[in-house]
């Protein structure tokens, strides 16, 4: 039996206190950023004292995964409504998709606790990891819904697809917030759901595979890198050291975040003075460019396909590349997690980084996917620049859904099997 407290009661109070804490905390989470927004911050807002606040939230990581849990909660229970509203077979994706659109702060938050939480001692680690859970139950009942009413085509494997819609979905989310005029969500949801109809590695029987002869490929485009920023080379000694700083740079922004990380923390990782480490890195900025050049540049090594002889052959050796990268070198997906998503808010540092990346890295997909189809790899009906911002989101979201659950997930597999059905054999 649930019972309400008096109004005016002490236990009254304390409720209307928690809300209020929480009301302010998301409005600051959306307009500041959660890294700039300080539990003082809040607290002056809500109208209460710092310890009065600490009495109902022991952290901001805690406040946090609270304010988002009520959205999640709140949305869990939209997804059954849609759900039990909807016609027998009918995707719902998109329509929960718009709503979030039209939720303040939803994004924001969303892609704000997806990144901050990646990291295994994180407090909101294992409910983000149990929502995972929850959607992809949820997401599989309406696609096996849908399968046994003819909406998505019989061979399609319905767990899988979930799995890669749900992680497009969470990683469009997080592009959108940087590419606000290049991405709309809800149409890419909806234009991603109407290719579930045709069968596996579908090509329309009128097309030919052959290649245009007369209008050749041409070389294969290179994806642009960060520049590392420049410092004296120095002695041997002193590049050990730049490299130890940035290693252990990394580390700690992929753990704490960029915001939460000092420069004292990181010359304590690295065993220096503040003032040395100043010497090599003139300020926490300059080593934040540092960091992302150097994860750039790595995860290319590891996606480079030497001597691959086509835009489809290069783009098939993009799971290896993932298997390589989350077996031998996982900092690199974790520190892109946590600064992505933290980056969200424009006067985050890498904020002009990640839209720039973004951007860029959309370019040079586009093209790949552009030449496929003219060498007759990528079917006719498929469309480049959709597949290219396709692929991006899914690769992101993917590599979430890993972070918060290891032996569940399988990135390359995942990226393996969506080659094979946007790029079918000839």
């Amino acid at each position: 039996m649930t019972t309400t407290a008096p109004a005016g009661s002490r236990q009254a109070r304390a409720a209307a206190t928690r809300q209020r804490i929480l009301s302010a905390a998301h409005e600051l989470f959306v307009t500041r950023g959660y890294r700039s927004t300080s539990l003082r911050d809040i607290a002056a807002a809500a109208s209460v004292s710092h310890p009065g606040l600490l009495g109902h939230f022991a952290s901001k990581d805690d406040l946090l995964a609270e304010v988002v849990a009520e959205l999640e909660a709140e949305n869990e229970t939209v997804f059954s409504a849609i759900a039990a509203a909807s016609e027998p077979g009918e995707l719902v994706f998109a329509a929960l998709a718009a709503r979030n659109a039209r939720t303040e702060g939803y994004l924001e938050l969303f892609a704000a606790l997806t990144g901050e939480a990646s990291a295994p001692g994180h407090p909101a680690h294992d409910r983000m990891r149990e929502r995972y859970c929850r959607l992809r139950a949820l997401s599989v009942d309406v696609l096996q819904d849908a399968q046994d009413h003819g909406v998505i085509a019989a061979d399609r494997d319905v767990r899988g697809e979930t799995v890669r819609h749900t992680a497009g979905w969470d990683g469009l989310q997080l592009i959108s917030q940087y590419l606000p005029d290049r991405v709309d969500v809800v149409e890419m949801l909806e234009d991603r759901e109407n290719l579930w109809a045709s069968p596996l590695a579908w090509r329309d029987p009128d097309d030919d595979p052959t290649p245009e002869l007369d209008a050749p490929a041409g070389p294969l485009p290179e994806l642009p890198v960060a520049a590392v920023p420049e410092s004296d080379p120095g002695y041997a000694v002193g590049r050990r050291r730049r490299t130890q700083i940035v290693a252990d740079a990394m580390r700690l922004f992929s753990r704490d975040g960029y915001g939460d990380t000092s420069l004292r923390d990181i010359a304590t990782a690295v065993g220096v003075s503040k003032s040395t480490l100043l010497h090599h890195y003139s300020s926490k900025e300059l080593l934040l460019s540092a960091v992302l050049a150097e994860r750039d540049s790595a995860i290319n090594d590891n996606q480079s396909v030497a001597g691959a002889a086509s835009a489809a052959e290069l783009l098939r050796g993009i799971p290896g590349g993932a298997a390589h990268s989350a077996r031998e070198e996982p900092g690199l997906i974790e520190v892109y997690a946590v600064l992505s998503c933290e980056a969200v808010p424009t006067t985050h540092p890498a904020h002009a980084y990640f839209r720039t990346r973004f951007a860029n890295t959309i370019d040079y997909f586009t093209t790949l996917f552009e030449l496929a189809q003219r060498d007759g790899d990528l079917p006719a009906h498929r469309d480049p620049a959709h597949e290219a911002v396709w692929l991006i989101a899914m690769w992101d979201g993917l590599q979430y859904q890993w972070l918060y659950d290891r032996g569940a997930v399988d990135v390359a597999a995942h990226l393996q099997a969506h080659f094979d059905d946007v790029l079918p054999p000839r």
